[in-house]
């Protein structure tokens, strides 16, 4: 199936206007990051996670509103206290999240303890004749300040250590200056996709973590297409100029890029509609990560390496490497 036939869209020459995009959505996220600040989950700082279930025994009990929970727990000192549906509201069933509010090591010990007696004193008629903490507590976990820590650093140096990887491989696939220009666009891609969570408030959690190196991997994948194609068309076209060329293979994969791009974004915006709460915000950055991981494999990934060809006048030289190899 193809979706495009012999188009020749100007890839090549509107590539300014791409980069002007670019820096305007990257610097307008490194102005949100510096005045807002990321929002690390407990994950990554320190506090207290629990599911609770307040399903009365007796079914004649009105059910629990998030807002009668929510307001409970501002009123006994957790204002900040985030509260979400786990499946239908009818199940009664919360995910509440508690940040530390000093890096004390034994405040989120305190914390938990604290929520056991608010549900036990504000909701005895929906914990009664249950176990409190098998069966209304189904899941608490706590997390310190220096567990939260050293998960926040490991998590960036995972996806430091997964692109300077990725340089090494397309260094050795391709050549240096497509390697470092790939993972320009990546860092491009990666920045835009904090800026907005930044810029929204969005959490940054483990799930949000995991869906960055996905969209790496996604977006490596697309550029390597294409840069694969210019490759092949380097060898077959020697005569025609450099942009043209690049234009060219940008254009002859348009079809497939456009085709992977369109089937996974709507399995992630099934995920986003249909998952549920939990899996949310996961949908939502890999929603972003396919949309400018395109976005960044047609416009910015190539059309940095012809102007990095052009800064360095390493351009016949580097050709003569690449279409060497096989």
């Amino acid at each position: 199936m193809r979706l495009f036939r012999n188009t020749n869209i100007p890839f090549v020459r509107v590539r300014y206007v791409a980069y002007v995009i670019s820096a305007i959505l990257i610097l307008a996220g490194i102005f949100a990051f510096i005045t807002k600040g990321l929002n690390w989950s407990i994950d990554f700082t320190s506090g207290v996670a629990a599911k609770v279930s307040l399903k009365a025994l007796d079914e004649t009990i009105p059910k629990v509103r998030i807002a009668e929970l929510r307001s409970v727990l501002k009123n006994n000192g957790f204002p900040e206290a985030e509260i979400q549906h786990i499946g239908e509201p009818d199940n009664s069933s919360f995910m509440i999240k508690i940040k530390s509010k000093t890096d004390e090591a034994d405040v989120s010990s305190e914390t938990k303890n604290r929520i056991l007696e608010i549900l036990t004193q504000n909701f005895s008629k929906y914990v009664e004749g249950r176990n409190l903490s098998t069966e209304v507590i189904e899941e608490i976990y706590v997390v310190g300040p220096k567990v939260g820590a050293e998960l926040r650093t490991q998590a960036m140096l995972a996806v430091i250590i997964s692109l300077v990887l990725m340089i090494i491989y397309i260094w050795f696939r391709f050549e240096l200056t497509f390697g470092v220009m790939a993972i320009v666009a990546l860092f491009h891609d990666v920045m835009i996709i904090v800026g907005i969570f930044a810029l929204t408030g969005k959490e940054i959690t483990i799930q949000i973590i995991a869906a960055l190196l996905t969209i790496v991997g996604y977006s490596i994948n697309d550029t390597i297409v294409i840069f694969d194609r210019i490759r092949e068309d380097l060898k077959v076209h020697r005569k025609d100029p450099i942009p043209v060329i690049f234009n060219r293979s940008i254009n002859q994969t348009l079809g497939r890029t456009t085709i992977t791009a369109g089937t996974t974004l709507m399995t992630a915006l099934a995920l986003f509609f249909f998952g549920g709460t939990v899996l949310h915000d996961f949908a939502f950055a890999m929603c972003l990560g396919i949309f400018f991981g395109t976005y960044s494999s047609i416009f910015v990934a190539s059309n940095l390496v012809l102007d990095a060809y052009a800064v360095t006048h390493k351009e016949k030289q580097a050709i003569q490497h690449l279409t060497k190899k096989k």
